[in-house]
């Protein structure tokens, strides 16, 4: 059944369309609008919230100035970390440029020690660029201390010429002869006054720039082969104790058979024990660089007695400030030597034990070239006995005048 619609006028449409809406009712319309926009939005973002967050929903606008402050902070940590790195490797490059300074300013020092020590002879040593060295075929250093000047009279007495003999046996054979000696803690003091006078009497003292001391003897034998090496240019140059006999003349000989030889060392050779005990006579501090305890040094010349040759001597001039110093004065010198091209001459005539040895040797036409006693370490009581052994085992007053060289 059809249902019918009420048909209205003309006029009546009119009047519909023309009646405006009421304002209040128009603002209610947009409030409503904007508060049911609203809650579907919080709806929406609730339904999804982000594993982050705890379950609540973060702000857009505050976590788009986050992020960006993040981003911004990460650039600037990139930035520093380069700047730091730059600083690292410049710090690096001045590091090793001031290893290189340190080590040239090192090898410059040890130089100018080394020349220093070549041009220091105590009164003795000039210019080397306005003198020329002494020739002489030997330089015999006798190590001597202050207390030791009954020692050096008994020496004087027996087998070290005096005055002119002392002269002409350096201008006609060319072998030197001094005793080597320092100075005291306080130089100028008596002890050097005294060495003074003894010098301006006999004429056979060679000075070092050197402190006394026992503990010092590698230094001073160190510095014993510079002085002689600047002031003289020989062939050998010998360091013997001043309680030795000693024969002149079979020294000379001896040294004479090598003369034609580089790089050689004399003496009588051994390799006795490194003591690691503190209060031994003779111990060794550095002893734990020579092995397992009990072991022995490596090969080297008694103290006594021992010569090198002239490019020896000249090798212990250039490298003094660096040569190593032990505890003992003979292991020093042969550690020196370890390593280089050397040849060792064990020389047995080198190290004749005191009457009866030495007066056997000389009967049978084997003079020794020296004689100690090797429980002292020297001639025991040398002052008193030094006469009687340059009596059985001298080789006679001519023996070293009539050698030619």
């Amino acid at each position: 059944m059809l249902k019918a619609w009420p048909v209205h006028s003309e006029n009546e449409l009119k009047k519909m369309r023309g009646k405006p809406l009421p304002g209040r009712f128009i603002l209610a319309l947009c409030i409503s609008s904007f508060l049911a926009g609203s809650l579907f939005t919080s709806r929406t973002w609730t339904a999804h919230p982000s594993p982050d967050t705890g379950g609540e929903m973060p702000n857009i606008r505050d976590a788009m100035p986050a992020a960006q402050d993040c981003d911004h902070k990460r650039k600037l940590v990139e930035e520093q970390s380069g700047d730091i790195a730059a600083e690292v490797a410049e710090t690096h490059q001045a590091i090793k440029s001031l290893d290189r300074t340190m080590s040239k300013l090192q090898t410059d020092l040890a130089t100018a020690r080394a020349s220093r020590l070549d041009r220091r002879a105590s009164g003795h040593m000039a210019s080397s660029s306005n003198r020329s060295l002494e020739k002489a075929f030997v330089v015999v250093g006798i190590n001597t201390a202050f207390s030791s000047k009954r020692r050096r009279d008994s020496l004087r007495q027996t087998w070290l010429p005096r005055g002119e003999k002392l002269k002409k046996l350096e201008k006609d054979k060319g072998v030197v002869v001094r005793f080597v000696i320092g100075h005291a803690a306080t130089p100028g003091g008596v002890l050097d006054r005294a060495i003074d006078a003894e010098d301006a009497r006999h004429r056979d003292f060679l000075r070092l720039d050197h402190v006394e001391g026992y503990h010092r003897l590698s230094t001073k034998t160190r510095l014993y082969f510079s002085t002689a090496a600047s002031i003289w240019d020989a062939d050998f140059y010998v360091k013997v104790d001043d309680d030795v006999h000693l024969n002149l003349g079979m020294l000379v000989s001896t040294l004479a058979m090598h003369r034609s030889k580089p790089r050689i060392y004399i003496g009588c050779m051994k390799s006795g024990p490194v003591l690691s005990l503190k209060g031994d006579k003779y111990h060794e501090p550095e002893y734990w660089k020579f092995g397992e305890e009990g072991n022995k040094y490596f090969r080297h010349a008694t103290g006594q007695l021992y010569a090198v040759s002239k490019d020896l001597a000249s090798y212990i001039s250039t490298n003094s400030a660096i040569l190593h110093r032990y505890a003992n004065e003979d292991v020093s010198v042969g550690a020196w030597f370890i390593g280089l091209e050397v040849e060792h001459v064990d020389e047995r005539s080198m190290c004749c034990g005191t009457p009866p040895d030495c007066a056997m040797k000389a009967e049978a036409g084997n003079v020794c070239v020296a004689s100690f006693d090797w429980s002292c370490s020297g001639v025991c009581e040398s002052v008193e006995r030094m006469k009687e052994i340059h009596g059985v085992c001298g080789e006679g007053h001519g023996a070293l005048w009539d050698i030619h060289l």
